[in-house]
């Protein structure tokens, strides 16, 4: 079928798509978008369009499989006109996260060395008090001291109540603490 036979075709195609589209979409505006979509994709893909079989037909199914495929999209969407919706989706800066995390690295090497352990021991080892004591040689309620007074120290640092190193170094010996408490 030549070019133009191909075009001609289309466009005595025309009535019975906009008949159609009426038909399954029952708007008139919506309908010719729909044969205007269906034009477009067969004009991009006449190639797969075979000679000697039906025109119309083969219309009709790429009219009504975009039909389809376009109401499934139009169910997962939230209808919003006045963007209030839209509005409550929003996502704050993950970068704070990140300097947070590194911030407490920091500030995990200002503890003394009793309190950062048994802080690691509890929060990052997962053990109990009583296992911490056991590890440490010392009474449960002296690690629950260390341990409280560890994340006070930490919260007045963290709050920026008090300025600490805040460089890689301290940074990297808190990883590779941590690190080695999460491998126990």
């Amino acid at each position: 079928m030549s070019a133009a036979q191909f075009k001609k075709d289309l466009v005595d195609a025309i009535p019975r798509l906009r008949a159609f589209a009426r038909s399954i979409s029952g708007d008139r505006d919506r309908a010719d978008d729909l044969v205007q979509e269906t034009l477009s994709k067969a004009i991009a893909n006449r190639d797969k369009f075979t000679e000697g079989t039906n025109l119309t037909a083969w219309l009709i199914t790429i009219l009504r499989n975009h039909f389809y495929s376009v109401g499934r999209k139009m169910q997962r969407e939230v209808s919003d006109p006045d963007g209030k919706h839209a509005a409550t989706l929003e996502s704050n800066p993950q970068q704070t996260g990140h300097l947070e995390l590194k911030d407490f690295m920091g500030a995990l090497q200002v503890l003394p060395d009793d309190q950062r352990e048994a802080l690691i021991l509890i929060g990052a080892s997962g053990f109990s008090y009583e296992e911490a004591a056991e590890i440490l040689g010392v009474k449960v309620g002296t690690v629950k001291s260390r341990v409280s007074r560890a994340r006070m120290r930490l919260e007045e640092l963290m709050s920026g109540r008090e300025e600490f190193d805040r460089s890689e170094v301290a940074i990297a010996e808190s990883a590779a603490m941590i690190e080695d408490a999460l491998s126990v």
